[in-house]
């Protein structure tokens, strides 16, 4: 399982982002981390996927220091999509294909079990039609799919994602959020930071709210909803409708 422990999280040279966390990420459970723009949600995922080191604490996998893993090592149980990503002059395929990298031996080339994997990944974001197109000429929304192919073809047990609805039209988004739950039901961890409150108490089985520097919240979306601490730190009111469905409207409404 990944872990931090007492971490602050930051850049060098600069106050921290987020001090003292302490959060585990737990196998079969969907974590969505939550909190106002600039509230850390980017920089806790960089610092738990080895991108940042974490300028106090541990970042722990199976209760060893994470920092101290080789790097394909540590890429074979955590795969991390960042917000902002390149579009190479890849075919998408190939693209993929980049996601078993930690898996292949000193060639470095993938065999057809990796193919297979990298294929199974396309269809399961939807993005087996546009493998043979090159990244760059895909839209916003075609690129992350196939990102999240690669992400999914590095078949690790810890999955984080930021921003993943990002240039999804609204059928995709939900499409996205009933993968996420079901790579969970497969028995990983997955950990994604979303902007959308509705679609977060719907996929998320734990939320996490950061705000001012810290996290100030942690618990499932009922915990998070009769809290009352979503409807503060957002300014907003929280509304369950007859079928479950969690939504949101104005404060005053």
């Amino acid at each position: 399982m990944l872990e931090l422990s007492r971490v602050h999280c930051g850049y060098k040279g600069l106050p921290p982002v987020l001090r003292d966390i302490s959060l585990a990420f737990p196998a079969g459970e969907v974590t969505v981390l939550l909190g106002p723009n600039g509230s850390g949600k980017s920089t806790l995922l960089k610092t738990a996927a080895r991108l940042l080191p974490p300028l106090q604490g541990e970042v722990l996998l199976d209760r060893s220091d994470a920092g101290q893993m080789p790097p394909r090592a540590f890429a074979r149980k955590v795969a991390f999509l960042p917000q902002n990503r390149p579009a190479p002059a890849l075919p998408a395929e190939a693209l993929v294909l980049h996601g078993r990298f930690p898996h292949l031996g000193l060639s470095r080339r993938p065999g057809p079990a990796d193919k297979a994997i990298a294929q199974a990944a396309l269809a399961k974001t939807g993005a087996a039609p546009l493998r043979q197109r090159e990244v760059s000429s895909l839209s916003g929304g075609e690129r992350q799919k196939v990102y999240l192919a690669m992400a999914l073809a590095q078949d690790a047990e810890t999955i984080l994602l930021d921003e993943p609805t990002t240039f999804l039209d609204i059928g995709r988004q939900f499409e996205l959020l009933a993968l996420l739950s079901a790579l969970a039901a497969e028995g990983r961890a997955v950990a994604a930071a979303l902007h959308d409150l509705s679609h977060a108490l719907t996929v998320g089985t734990q939320i996490v709210l950061l705000e001012k520097g810290k996290l100030c919240f942690c618990g499932s979306p009922a915990e998070a909803v009769q809290s009352g601490v979503l409807e503060r730190a957002f300014g907003v009111r929280i509304h369950r409708d007859t079928q479950g469905r969690y939504y949101v409207t104005p404060p005053d409404s």
